[in-house]
């Protein structure tokens, strides 16, 4: 896996976005210009936290393998052995599914 060989540094957190849906429940075909943006994504990778004042590290809040809601914009592209990933800030991340 290419996440494998990438460790972000600070609060920074590697996600992989959802891929569209291009089908509907009724099996219909959508053009992939309709299919709109995916604002979910899975967690392949986080840094260690980022340091406050007093020199401790805060953890980031999320953990490698859940699913988080991230922003419309923003995040920085990386590609990684021929794969788009995505770099956020553990703040911008809006939120994490619970099963």
């Amino acid at each position: 896996m290419a996440f494998r060989k990438f460790l972000p540094l600070f609060d920074r957190v590697l996600v992989e976005r959802l891929v569209a849906e291009t089908v509907t429940k009724g099996g219909i075909m959508l053009p992939e210009k309709s299919a709109g943006k995916v604002l979910q994504a899975t967690v392949v990778a986080v840094g260690p936290g980022s340091v406050n004042p007093k020199g401790h590290v805060l953890p980031v809040s999320v953990k490698v393998g859940e699913k988080v809601l991230l922003p419309e914009y923003g995040g920085t592209k990386v590609s990684l052995d021929d794969k788009d990933y995505f770099l956020f800030r553990d703040a911008d991340i809006l939120g994490k599914y619970v099963e």
